[in-house]
């Protein structure tokens, strides 16, 4: 990854986010498989040609050095710290490294940077689902990981709105945990095996011919209808689905119904390849606004 410094920040900025992007043939981060298939593969395709300013990773930065503060601190005798587990899966290399583990506790800890909207939310498949990857690879080696608990540090917390609104996390740190089953940990290895088998299929698709990230994994904030009316602008009423828009115009008035596509927010803001994928740049960036139903 080429990384650059449009604003010109001092030089520790950079260094630290000149991390190592080297991809190893036919290994896997866990992080990179919680992604789509497309996305993780034109990661890797391009990963020479992928372009990142420092400015847009500063919120990263800030989780590198909350980890480097807490690396400092000695952990107990029964605690691994920042320890990179890699298992065997077939034909590839599944790797993972988590922040912390209690062989007492029996409890994989990780720290993560995050929106009060997370929370807010209660948004925590992708959480539960890299912790649970965590313990299955730590019970592959011995260890009889059972939970799983994420740190999470709330980059946008207010005070004034933590008084005022009890709905709202009033702390800027949330502990969320995750408590996992044995059937869990069977589904997780199917999770696995399914998704290196499709890896496997796609490796060798062209680039426009990979299978396109579903709406969950693009982040699609799902279709609205819009009740509009003739020489008005505004929508009289914006509604989830068709049926209520229709039952909306029937009672109160409109013309016609607008479709309002959803928008696909990991593409526009998240997914470093999306230069590189032909529906970001046939279809995100070109989409021409509603359709009129």
């Amino acid at each position: 990854m080429k990384i650059t410094n449009k604003l010109n920040l001092p030089a520790p900025f950079v260094a630290m986010a000149q991390r190592d992007y080297t991809y190893e043939p036919n290994e896997y981060h866990v992080t990179s498989l919680l992604k789509g298939v497309r996305e993780t593969l034109l990661e890797r395709r391009h990963a020479d040609e992928i372009e990142q300013d420092v400015s847009d990773m500063v919120w990263l930065l800030f989780g590198t050095a909350v980890h480097n503060i807490l690396e400092e601190y000695e952990c107990n005798s029964d605690e691994l710290q920042e320890e990179r587990i890699k298992i065997n899966f077939g034909d590839y290399v599944l790797s993972g490294k988590f922040d912390l583990y209690s062989d007492n506790a029996k409890i994989v800890t990780d720290y993560k940077t995050a929106s009060v909207w997370k929370i807010i939310y209660g948004d925590y498949k992708d959480w539960r689902q890299q912790l649970l990857i965590y313990c299955y690879m730590l019970r592959q080696i011995g260890f009889d990981a059972q939970a799983g608990q994420i740190i999470a540090f709330l980059k946008d917390h207010s005070k004034r709105e933590a008084k005022q609104n009890r709905g709202y996390p009033q702390y800027p740190v949330q502990v969320i945990p995750f408590n996992f089953i044995e059937n869990d940990f069977v589904e997780c290895e199917k999770w696995l095996n399914n998704k290196f088998a499709e890896i496997k299929a796609c490796e060798n698709l062209p680039d426009d011919e990979l299978p396109l990230c579903t709406p969950e994994e693009r982040y699609n904030s799902g279709e609205t209808y819009a009740v509009m009316k003739k020489g008005r602008k505004k929508a009289l009423r914006v509604l989830d689905n068709m049926q209520d828009a229709e039952q909306w115009m029937e009672q109160n008035g409109g013309d016609w119904i607008a479709v309002r596509p959803g928008e696909d927010k990991k593409c526009i803001d998240y997914c470093s390849a999306c230069k590189f994928c032909n529906y970001y740049n046939e279809v995100v960036i070109k989409n021409d606004g509603d359709k009129t139903i």
